[in-house]
């Protein structure tokens, strides 16, 4: 009986670690021929620090973004945007997450500011569900940050009552984020923070990652979406910072 009892139980042990692989190893991949293929104006060298996070950093920068990616979706789908918005002048650092969960590694943006002296103002967000751990980051009020920036995201952290500029993108097509949660919390924003509504854009967009199930049909294309939120972020950091 003991036996039949410790082979149950390894069994088991053997189906979860089965489960939990599959489980990690299913993710979005980046569409490399996408993002190999895209292209911006003064397009800045990407480097790899100590952790593993990309960098890029154009010349005479004072604002930076570090940038979660979404749940299951591999980091590196986002270099189009921080590409996109390095020619804005913004210097970003897209942190790779294990297993491509941010939730695993809420505290990724600690210490990076301190590495960049030069830089004088910092902002953070991420897509999905990046964008809720960047938000929960920040509830540790971590006065290096001046700003937050949910990309297809909300925020299940009160941050109401903080002094950050908060901007808030998603997709008119968007249907994988959930819009009843995403309006009622609201409320956990500053009274102030901006809304932008992409017309045409989806919830995959803000990546090159192709298409998510359950995500509308876009009715612009991934480069336009791309582009549009780097405006509407390098509009918001410019604001922000001449406050």
């Amino acid at each position: 009986m003991k036996n039949k009892f410790i082979r149950l139980v390894l069994a088991t042990v053997v189906i979860l670690f089965i489960a939990c692989g599959i489980y990690v190893n299913d993710y979005h991949h980046a569409d490399m021929d996408a993002i190999e293929a895209f292209a911006v104006e003064n397009p800045v060298e990407m480097w790899s620090d100590t952790e593993g996070n990309l960098v890029f950093e154009p010349e005479h920068a004072t604002a930076g973004f570090i940038f979660y990616p979404g749940g299951k979706v591999e980091y590196t789908a986002y270099i189009p945007l921080m590409k996109a918005m390095a020619s804005e002048g913004i210097m970003g650092v897209l942190v790779e997450m294990p297993f491509q969960l941010a939730v695993l590694d809420i505290d990724a943006a600690k210490g990076i500011p301190e590495q960049y002296p030069q830089i004088e103002h910092w902002y953070m967000g991420g897509h999905s569900l990046g964008g809720s751990m960047a938000a929960a980051y920040l509830d540790e009020k971590d006065e290096a940050f001046e700003g937050l920036i949910l990309l297809g995201s909300y925020s299940a952290t009160d941050l109401s009552e903080t002094d950050l500029s908060v901007l808030s993108i998603y997709g008119s097509e968007d249907l994988v984020m959930n819009r009843e949660k995403y309006e009622t919390s609201k409320e956990n924003l500053p009274a102030e923070f901006s809304e932008v509504i992409l017309e045409g854009g989806c919830h995959a967009y803000f990546g090159m990652y192709g298409a998510q199930d359950g995500d509308g049909t876009p009715e612009i294309s991934n480069e336009e979406q791309i582009a549009l939120t780097a405006d509407a972020i390098a509009e918001m950091v410019l604001e922000t910072q001449q406050k």
